[in-house]
């Protein structure tokens, strides 16, 4: 089995990525936030420059749908030594669906199969895709399907809900299925509620076939995770520790306090993690109001400590 580590816009940064990997490891592709513009701004360049991914396999993912955009991205992206690009049209937010991007490119699919034509036509580097499996009806998958059958993907990440699902709802596990069947020669990577051993464990009932899984939230939440789940017995399985917990924060927070102009912004990004690795303690509720109203380092720093020492660890 391979574990990834999705994109996650603003949270999953190479600080995150390269903190992560020193106190849980255990991932064997990391991708990148998506790069959204041709010019590319310092945050997206930081995301990808090989001195900021050392000894990680990283993935950069692009999000447009610009064919000579595409284009643009890869071909600096290949100057930095790269190998395959991700593109995403698995993005169900509003402000990206509505301009045709992300899942929404899913929409118009004609428009779609022009563009996967231009860039699998053109590009220097290997591109795999992250897809939804539709914009309102499963009923569109098959031609979605039909469409990613005619390039050589070099894998395909399927997150099985709909656009208009969001997270909502059991992601549609028979679609997955179907994907397995009419693209036999393409790998495939199930990305969707993976967050517990239960889930994994009920995944890997439905569809046995599956090898290789992208987890987000789950990770976010419960950075062990990927170790319980490699675990095979449920005697002595990982558990994760309030230090190694709060060294991981400590890195991640003085990453950002480096690279960051100000507390303010390097305080915006901690309480964005904070959304997620509050769910790592039980009843964190009033602590994660206190980092959340936090307005300077000092403040922020008394908050997190109290979490860490009021709290108990839940996973």
């Amino acid at each position: 089995m391979k574990f990834y580590l999705a994109p996650m816009e603003g949270i999953t940064t190479y600080i995150y990525r390269n903190a992560y990997n020193h106190y849980f490891g255990g991932i064997d592709k990391y991708f990148t936030p998506f790069i959204a513009s041709k010019k590319m701004n310092r945050r997206e360049r930081n995301e990808i420059l090989p001195e900021h991914n050392l000894s990680l396999t990283v993935i950069p993912q692009i999000l447009t749908n610009r064919s000579e955009e595409f284009l643009e991205i890869t071909k600096k992206i290949a100057d930095y030594g790269y190998s395959t690009v991700n593109l995403n049209l698995g993005c169900p937010s509003g402000t990206v669906t509505a301009r045709k991007r992300g899942a929404g490119f899913l929409s118009v699919p004609d428009e779609l199969d022009r563009f996967l034509y231009e860039i699998y036509e053109h590009s220097p580097l290997k591109i795999s895709i992250k897809t939804r499996i539709g914009i309102s009806s499963v009923d569109e998958w098959e031609n979605i399907l039909d469409i990613y059958r005619k390039y050589p993907l070099e894998e395909l990440i399927i997150h099985p809900r709909l656009q208009k699902e969001l997270y909502k709802f059991t992601p549609h596990k028979e679609a997955y299925l179907a994907a397995l069947t009419a693209l036999p020669e393409i790998p495939l990577c199930y990305n969707g509620d993976i967050t517990s051993k239960k889930s994994y464990e009920e995944l890997l009932s439905a569809i046995p076939q599956t090898d290789c899984v992208m987890i987000g939230r789950g990770i976010l939440r419960n950075p062990v995770l990927v170790s319980q789940l490699k675990s095979s017995s449920a005697i002595g399985q990982p558990i994760l520790k309030k230090e190694s917990l709060k060294a991981f924060h400590d890195e991640i927070f003085e990453g950002y306090a480096a690279q960051m102009a100000g507390e303010t912004p390097t305080l915006f990004k901690m309480k964005d993690l904070w959304t997620y690795l509050s769910e790592s303690f039980e009843a964190s509720d009033k602590h994660l109001k206190r980092i959340r109203k936090a307005s300077d380092y000092t403040e922020y720093k008394a908050a997190v400590s109290s979490v860490f020492r009021d709290c108990v660890i839940q996973f």
